[in-house]
């Protein structure tokens, strides 16, 4: 995990490379999946970790998010 500002953390998959960020809404953080298509383009609530699309979290912590989604 890595801060993109402070309300947006880019989320990376040891394996998938980027599939996601938390976005702080108000006070709770939201993972927000991402997925790519054959010709790179996005896919919003896609990729490998969509299921966990909208997961809530008190905050951008990577043992929390490595306990919620599996360890990469």
């Amino acid at each position: 995990m890595s801060p993109l500002n402070d309300g947006v953390w880019r989320v990376k998959h040891s394996q998938h490379g980027h599939v996601g960020n938390l976005k702080r809404i108000g006070s709770v953080w939201k993972f927000k999946a991402v997925g790519y298509g054959p010709g790179g383009e996005v896919i919003p609530g896609g990729g490998p970790l969509t299921d966990f699309h909208n997961t809530p979290f008190s905050a951008p912590d990577e043992a929390l998010v490595n306990a919620a989604f599996g360890s990469p």
